[in-house]
């Protein structure tokens, strides 16, 4: 993963950010470690949250709502999808229900 980020021009949403800031808070070395995820905005670009994204999120969240598609995803899965769509992005990752949005671009990578 460290070799795609370095290789490319990696990007995420600004919501990403906020999970992995909640992933770390009240841990030892929070300080650090919230030094270290605001530095990645040096390498990996985040996007924020605008009115594009949110149309993209709305139509997503109907398209994926019974009786029109498979079945939700998380809110916070469906701000970061819209915002690849909106931005033409690849999206990265391990969670296999992002598979059911339509117009995603998907790379899964292999949990280890």
């Amino acid at each position: 993963m460290r070799q795609l980020i370095l290789s490319s021009n990696a990007a995420t949403s600004i919501v990403v950010v906020g999970e992995a800031l909640e992933r770390v808070m009240g841990r030892e070395g929070y300080a650090l470690l919230r030094q270290r995820l605001v530095q990645l905005r040096d390498v990996i670009y985040p996007y924020s949250v605008d009115l594009a994204i949110v149309e993209h999120y709305a139509s997503l969240r109907r398209a994926l709502r019974p009786p029109y598609g498979p079945g939700l995803i998380g809110d916070i899965d469906a701000l970061i999808a819209a915002t690849a769509i909106e931005h033409g992005l690849t999206l990265v990752t391990m969670d296999r229900d992002f598979e059911r949005v339509p117009g995603l671009d998907l790379l899964l990578v292999p949990r280890r």
